[in-house]
């Protein structure tokens, strides 16, 4: 009860401080979980986010920034690993440039892929692919793959993410 009686009481001053903040014009900060639950649950939730986890926290159109540190090209996470991705278009992606999930254990269930600025549909072959090895296919734009993956892998799911810089629309 503690607790809630002193997050209620910093409310107001919290509510000051980020109405002066004015975000960065040339990055977009992506949606944040916490924001999305009352300050109660917001501290529960951030106590138990571990500090090695990764976050994506914005993206532009040549890359993303991830727990402070800027990346520049295709990403693909799985679970807290990072990795520079071959892809520079989405109509790069194919069975062979994903190949890396035949060998990852244990299998994520999600795959978000990251369409740059706009979903694009996925063709049947690297859908099949994506089944045969167990895991659901997300196709969604950067920003929201992003976003996406931040949500599951703070859950504590096995997720994983291919993306695509939001500057690129084909």
């Amino acid at each position: 009860m503690a607790v809630r009686q002193r997050a209620v009481a910093a409310l107001p001053t919290l509510m000051r401080a980020l109405r002066k903040e004015a975000p960065p014009r040339h990055h977009t900060a992506l949606p944040s979980l916490r924001r999305a639950f009352s300050l109660y649950d917001q501290i529960n939730l951030i106590d138990n986010v571990p500090e090695d986890q990764l976050r994506f926290q914005e993206f532009d159109d040549t890359g993303f920034k991830i727990n402070g540190v800027k990346y520049e090209g295709s990403l693909l996470c799985v679970g807290n690993l990072l990795m520079s991705w071959a892809p520079k278009k989405f109509s790069e992606i194919t069975v062979e440039s994903l190949s890396i999930f035949k060998t990852v254990r244990p299998i994520p269930e999600i795959l978000i892929i990251g369409c740059g600025r706009y979903i694009q549909p996925v063709n049947p072959e690297l859908r099949s692919f994506v089944r045969s090895i167990g895991m659901k296919l997300e196709p969604v734009d950067s920003r929201n793959a992003a976003s996406t993956y931040n949500i599951l892998n703070e859950e504590g799911r096995i997720v994983a993410a291919a993306l695509i810089p939001f500057g690129v629309t084909s």
